[in-house]
């Protein structure tokens, strides 16, 4: 776990740069919410409570088919107003079709970010991470891996504010990414089976990639055209993310699964809710369509003076 934690600190100090303070969320005119189903590229303090998710697992084998129910929380930090931290947790509840439910928490998750490019007249964001799953503080009993997996990743965000006048109305269009390489400690676990015999699971480098597009009513009315949209609907951002996963090895190479996840998000000043149908790809990666809901608080506007400001106002 140490070698997980200085390979992270690492990673980010060889990224820091001097720059100008970014504000939460915006890059020039355009606000950029926080996706639900992949990290946005911002550093900000913030509060995802609660994210409730429910997916269906398909049967495999002797495994039956298996409904998980999971209820998370995130908090992030800045320490500097461009380098901060978020934490990472949930609960757990599987419900097979036969068998016991099962009931934990899943492991704890830290990811260090720098953000390292604002280009306002571009609507263009990047930032840097280094997420850390902290294996073994999560329950066997719902499927917690017993080892850490350190993930470096990029984040970018681009609106499309820059098209020419006939193409106006695609401008409130933008698109937020992620890209990773999931690495974890350990290439393969050992367990003993109930007829006693050893079985061993191998754990593949894995390639994690997500993306959104998402279509700002507030940025159509306020920087396009107005056209007439009162409350609730002058605040909602329709969007569409797709997550995937790619083993790139130990046997499970090209395996991809993931979701495509069509939703809308309403954004206040204060908080934002959001709500999104969560659709597998294939057959790995569930069965049925799930949902996934979050009320997320904007900490560095509710407490700009106070939990809402960096911890070191004049760093990097």
């Amino acid at each position: 776990m140490k070698q997980a934690l200085y390979t992270a600190a690492a990673f980010i100090a060889a990224l820091l740069v001097n720059s100008n303070a970014f504000a939460h969320g915006f890059a020039g005119k355009r606000f950029f919410p926080a996706t639900i189903s992949t990290d946005d590229p911002f550093v900000a303090d913030e509060l995802s409570l609660p994210t409730v998710l429910t997916t269906k697992e398909g049967a495999s084998g002797d495994e039956p088919a298996t409904r998980e129910i999971e209820i998370e929380g995130e908090f992030s930090k800045r320490i500097t107003p461009h380098f901060g931290v978020s934490v990472e947790s949930g609960f757990r509840r599987r419900i097979p079709e036969m068998g016991t439910i099962e009931n934990g928490f899943g492991n704890l998750e830290v990811t260090p970010k720098y953000q390292f490019l604002l280009d306002p007249d571009g609507e263009a964001v990047m930032s840097a991470g280094v997420g850390v799953e902290i294996g073994g503080t999560g329950g066997r009993n719902v499927e917690a891996d017993p080892f850490d997996t350190i993930t470096p990743e990029i984040f970018f965000g681009k609106g499309f504010g820059c098209l020419p006048d006939d193409a106006a109305l695609l401008r409130p269009f933008a698109v937020t990414g992620v890209v990773g390489l999931a690495v974890p400690d350990r290439a393969s676990t050992d367990s003993v089976t109930e007829d006693g015999e050893i079985e061993t699971e191998r754990h593949p480098h894995t390639l994690r990639y997500g993306i959104a597009l998402e279509y700002s009513i507030p940025y159509l009315q306020s920087a396009v055209r107005d056209v007439g949209l009162g409350a609730p609907f002058d605040r909602m951002i329709p969007i569409v993310e797709a997550v995937f996963e790619t083993p790139l090895d130990r046997g499970a190479g090209g395996e991809t699964s993931g979701t495509i996840n069509p939703g809308i998000i309403w954004s206040g000043q204060y908080v934002q809710i959001g709500v999104e149908a969560i659709v597998p790809v294939n057959g790995r990666s569930g069965e049925g369509v799930g949902a996934v809901g979050q009320l997320h608080f904007y900490l560095d506007d509710i407490f700009p003076g106070t939990l809402g400001r960096p911890i070191f106002a004049g760093g990097p």
